[in-house]
């Protein structure tokens, strides 16, 4: 399983995400797409964050699929007109040292 971030950014008079933008992504993903969960960080910094639980067998797949259902969802949704997709990538984490 992989987690993809798939980060937003504003085009014009978008100011926030809509308070259904889980729902409008969800609504988004084909079948066979294997997307587990969505989440919404809509007051992330620099900008908003969508994340994406994926089942795939390779990273670049996942991040392929959580690319395309975001794609779909700025196309198809009229909510989210307005936002444009900047990336969409596994999150950098640097490991925890004591």
């Amino acid at each position: 399983m992989y987690l993809i971030h798939a980060s937003l950014r504003a085009l014009g008079g978008a100011s926030t995400l809509p308070p259904d933008t889980r729902a409008l992504v969800l609504g988004q993903v084909l079948p066979g797409e294997r997307v587990e969960h969505v989440a919404v960080h809509a007051d992330a910094l620099p900008h908003p964050v969508i994340g994406l639980y994926l089942l795939s067998e390779r990273l670049q797949d996942a991040e392929a699929t959580a690319r395309a259902v975001c794609l779909r969802a700025l196309l198809n949704c009229p909510e989210l007109s307005g936002w444009t997709l900047l990336r969409a990538q596994a999150p950098l984490l640097a490991p925890f040292f004591e």
